[in-house]
């Protein structure tokens, strides 16, 4: 059997322009008149955005402290070797003194950081239960067998939250303290903690187990807390608005870092008479030490930072920026030296012809 044009098989499309793909189309021809341009605009673009971004993060200033307590180079020290070998360690605190010469031009965001700290290990990562921190009963009682080792007490009872994740739960906190003369008093400057998590993750991703009787402590009643923890997760604060699976500060951990240094939102300074910036004076920084981290070659930091409209500081994308837009400009030399050179050759071969 031969095929015709004219008899439409069974499986054979319709005859339209369409099927048949015979739509107009827009097909470019890359002419050295139009790649060149191309190239250097978009290195153009490219160096403009890095150079805005580059002088927008390094406008953004930054106060850290690293309060780790190694060879007592902070009053830290002597928590640190309180701790050593001590699991969970004891509680300790100590305390940073610094001056600012100038305004700390707000709002003022306060940072705590870790070094060496791998929150993007596979194992350490998926060593939770989504479906218990959204607030499932059955989740509360049964957790995966992801959390292992954290998923059930010595005494057998389920471990809420469980996993790694939350076990390591960083638990140290600070609160800072302004002299306004010289030989005076300290006033405890007000942090604010609301609001220091994902929108999504507060919202959406985290939610407490129905009330029993009205009470949080009876919905995690016959449930253990994380070894390392030195309370259960209903008493996380005495906010009923900020305990329990819902805590700011336990949100904000949950959601682990990529990088094995990084940095957390501990509180934003922006009320009273603080919502323009820290004022120039001394300060002092209370630190309850309770995080050990000299047993896996880390560091931790406090930091105060401000932010831009690019947000916090962040040099590295600038520079990324101004590094492609490099390479655009210089592949356009190289592609107009090369089109120079070889031009008057392409009109001799044309004139051959």
């Amino acid at each position: 059997m031969t095929w015709s044009a004219t008899a439409r098989g069974a499986h054979q499309p319709d005859n339209t322009a369409f099927t048949q793909q015979r739509l107009p189309a827009w097909q470019p021809l890359l002419s050295a008149s139009i790649a060149l341009p191309l190239f250097f605009c978009a290195g153009l673009a490219f160096i403009g955005l890095g150079l805005g971004l580059y002088y927008s993060s390094n406008g953004i200033k930054e106060l850290e402290y690293d309060y780790t307590g190694d060879s007592g180079l902070s009053n830290c020290s002597v928590c640190a070797a309180a701790g050593q070998g001590r699991a969970p360690p004891p509680r300790c605190s100590c305390a940073w003194y610094f001056s600012l010469p100038e305004l700390f031009q707000g709002p003022v965001y306060l940072y705590y950081e870790l070094t060496n700290f791998y929150q993007n290990n596979r194992r350490y990562g998926v060593s939770r239960d989504d479906a218990q921190l959204s607030g499932l009963p059955s989740a509360l009682r049964h957790p995966v067998n992801e959390c292992a080792p954290y998923q059930l007490s010595a005494a057998g009872l389920p471990i809420a939250p469980c996993g790694a994740i939350a076990n390591s739960l960083f638990n140290d906190s600070f609160s800072l303290w302004y002299q306004r003369q010289p030989g005076g008093p300290y006033v405890e400057v007000p942090l604010d903690r609301t609001g220091i998590a994902w929108w999504t993750d507060y919202h959406v991703k985290f939610r407490n187990p129905p009330l029993v009787n009205g009470s949080l402590a009876l919905a995690f009643r016959g449930t253990a807390p994380p070894p390392n923890w030195h309370r259960p997760v209903y008493e996380l604060s005495p906010d009923p608005n900020n305990t329990g699976f819902i805590n700011q500060d336990f949100v904000v951990w949950m959601r682990t870092a990529a990088l094995p240094t990084f940095r957390k939102l501990y509180a934003r300074i922006r009320q009273g008479n603080y919502s323009a910036g820290l004022p120039r004076g001394a300060y002092r920084v209370n630190i309850t030490y309770n995080y050990p981290v000299r047993a896996f070659g880390g560091h931790k930091l406090i930091i105060f930072s401000s932010i831009s409209w690019m947000g916090g500081k962040n040099p590295f994308l600038g520079i990324a920026y101004l590094v492609v837009g490099s390479l655009c400009i210089l592949t356009g030399f190289v592609m107009l030296v090369v089109y120079i050179r070889y031009q008057d050759q392409n009109d001799e071969d044309e004139e051959d012809e």
